[in-house]
C-alpha cells in the first residue's frame, strides 16, 4: 500500500511538473487563435458592413488591409518588446489591446471609426502575435516535441479560420455584423484571466531600447505603399498620384533600412538576414502571403455577391478550406520527416497554386463542389503543409536573445506580403471589371486575381527550391 500511495505521489509529482508546459502551449495556441480568428470573421461580415456604413470597394479592402498593415508594421517591435520587457508581459498587453479595439469596432457608427479600430486591433496583434510562438518555443525543447508543438501552433491558429466562417456567419445572419467583433471580447477575457493566472515572465536582453522610429518608418512606408496600389484602380499606375504615392513608400523603407544600419538597438538587426534559413524562410512566407492573403476576401465576395450566398452559407461554404489547412498543419511534420522541409514547403507551394489556377476557371454559374470546395482545399491544404517548414526553418537558428525578432519576422514576412498582395490582386481584380458590376464582370475580375496569384506562387516554388537550404531541421521533424 505505501508503495502505492509513493507511485501515485510521483506520478501526480510529474503530472504537475509537466503542466505549465502545456499550459503554455495551449494559452499561446489560444492567442493564435483569436489573431487568425478575427480575420476569417471580418470576411464573412465584409458585405454586410459595407451595406450598412457605405463603405466604397477600396473601403472594404481596408477594412482587412487596416489591420494587416498596423498588424505587419508593428509585429517587429511587439517581438523585440517581448524579449526586452518580457513575453508574459507583452501577451497580456497586447491582448487587452486586442479586445478593447474588439469593442470599438464593433460599436462604430462610421467607416472611418471601424477603420481605425481596425488598426489598433492590428497594433494589439502585433504585440501578442510574436509572444505566442516565443512562448511556445521557449516552453518547449527543439526536436520532435517542438515540431509538434509548432504544428499544432499553427493548425489551431488556423482553426480560427474555420470557427470564423462559422460562427461570423451565424452571428451576421442571426444578429449583425457587429457582433463579429464583439465575439472577441469574451474570448479574450477569459484567455487574458487565464494567461495572467498561469503564464510565468520570461525576457532576453538587458537595457536595450525599442526602436520606435524604425516601426513608424516600415509601417508608414507599407500603407504608403497599398495605399499608392489601391489608387491604380481609379488613377491607373501611370498618374502622378500614384507614382508619388508609390515613391513615397518605397523612401519610406529605404529609410528604415538606413536608421536600422545605423541605430545602436534597431528593430530588426540586418545581420540576421545574412543567415540564410532566415532569409530565404521569411522571403518564402512574403511571397506565399502575398498570393494566399486574397483568397478569402475574394471567396467571400464571389460567394455572396455572385452566387448569392448569405453570411451564414458563405461560412458554411469555406470551411472545409479552412479544415484543410488544419489537416495539412497537422501532416506537415511527417511529410518534413520524409521529404525534408525544403522540399515539403514547395510540394505545398505547388499544391496551392494548382487549387489557385482551378479557381481561375470559376464561372458566375458555377457549382459550389467545383467552383469553391475542392480549389479551396487545394489552397489552404498546400498553405498549411508550407508553412509549417517554413516557420520551422527561420526560427530554428535564431539565437535566444533573437528568438521573438525572428518570430515576429515570421508573422511580418507573411501579413506583410499580403497586406500588399492583396492591394495589388484588387487592382487586378478592378482592372479586368472595369467598373461593371454584373456577376459576369465581378467573377471575370476574380478569377483574374487567383490567375495571377497562382503565377505568383510558382515563381516561389522555383525560388524555394533554389534558395531555402538542402539541410532540414531533421531533428525538429523527427
Amino acid at each position: 500500500m505505501a508503495s502505492m500511495l509513493q507511485t501515485a505521489e510521483d506520478t501526480s509529482i510529474s503530472r504537475r511538473s509537466a503542466l505549465p508546459t502545456w499550459v503554455v502551449v495551449a494559452l499561446a495556441c489560444a492567442g493564435q487563435f483569436l489573431v487568425v480568428l478575427d480575420v476569417s470573421v471580418v470576411n464573412v461580415a465584409l458585405p454586410s458592413m459595407r451595406t450598412d456604413l457605405g463603405l466604397s470597394s477600396s473601403g472594404l479592402q481596408w477594412v482587412v488591409n487596416a489591420y494587416a498593415i498596423a498588424f505587419a508594421g508593428f509585429m517587429l517591435l511587439g517581438g523585440r518588446a517581448g524579449d526586452l520587457y518580457g513575453r508574459k508581459r507583452m501577451f497580456l498587453v497586447g491582448l487587452a489591446l486586442f479586445t478593447l479595439a474588439s469593442v470599438a469596432g464593433g460599436l462604430a457608427q462610421q467607416g472611418w471609426e471601424l477603420l481605425a479600430a481596425r488598426a489598433v486591433q492590428g497594433l494589439g496583434a502585433a504585440v501578442l502575435a510574436p509572444s505566442t510562438l516565443t512562448l511556445l518555443t521557449a516552453a518547449v525543447p527543439e526536436g520532435a516535441a517542438r515540431a509538434r508543438a509548432i504544428a499544432t501552433w499553427t493548425a489551431v491558429g488556423a482553426g480560427g479560420g474555420a470557427a470564423g466562417g462559422l460562427v461570423g456567419g451565424l452571428l451576421v445572419d442571426g444578429l449583425s455584423w457587429r457582433w463579429v467583433l464583439l465575439i472577441n471580447v469574451p474570448v479574450g477575457a477569459v484567455v487574458l484571466a487565464a494567461a495572467a493566472r498561469w503564464l510565468t515572465e520570461s525576457r532576453a536582453g538587458g537595457g536595450r531600447r525599442l526602436d520606435l522610429p524604425g516601426a513608424l518608418l516600415v509601417t508608414a512606408g507599407l500603407a504608403t505603399l497599398a495605399y499608392g496600389i489601391v489608387q491604380t484602380e481609379a488613377e491607373g499606375w501611370t498618374a502622378a498620384v500614384t507614382l508619388v504615392l508609390l515613391f513615397a513608400g518605397l523612401l519610406l523603407i529605404g529609410l528604415f533600412l538606413a536608421v536600422e544600419a545605423r541605430t545602436k538597438a534597431p528593430l530588426m538587426r540586418l545581420g540576421l538576414l545574412r543567415v540564410r534559413s532566415v532569409a530565404s524562410a521569411n522571403a518564402a512566407m512574403f511571397v506565399s502571403g502575398s498570393a494566399s492573403f486574397c483568397m478569402w476576401f475574394f471567396m467571400t465576395l464571389y460567394a455572396q455577391n455572385v452566387l448569392d450566398y448569405s453570411p451564414l452559407e458563405s461560412g458554411l461554404a469555406l470551411m472545409p478550406s479552412s479544415l484543410a489547412v488544419v489537416l495539412g498543419s497537422k501532416v506537415a511534420p511527417r511529410v518534413m520527416r520524409v521529404l525534408g522541409a525544403r522540399n515539403a514547403t514547395v510540394l505545398g507551394t505547388l499544391i496551392t497554386a494548382a487549387g489557385f489556377g482551378w479557381q481561375s476557371t470559376m464561372t458566375a454559374g458555377g457549382g459550389y463542389l467545383t467552383a469553391i470546395m475542392f480549389p479551396g482545399i487545394l489552397m489552404m491544404l498546400g498553405a498549411g503543409l508550407s508553412m509549417t517548414p517554413l516557420a520551422a526553418l527561420a526560427t530554428s537558428g535564431a539565437a535566444p536573445g533573437d528568438a521573438g525578432l525572428v518570430s515576429g519576422l515570421v508573422n511580418t514576412s507573411r501579413t506583410m506580403g499580403g497586406s500588399l498582395g492583396l492591394a495589388v490582386m484588387s487592382a487586378v481584380a478592378a482592372t479586368r471589371t472595369g467598373g461593371r458590376q454584373s456577376a459576369e464582370a465581378l467573377t471575370e475580375g476574380y478569377a483574374q486575381a487567383f490567375r495571377v496569384s497562382g503565377c505568383v506562387l510558382l515563381a516561389g516554388a522555383v525560388l524555394m527550391l533554389v534558395w531555402l537550404p538542402r539541410k532540414t531541421s531533421a531533428n525538429s521533424a523527427r
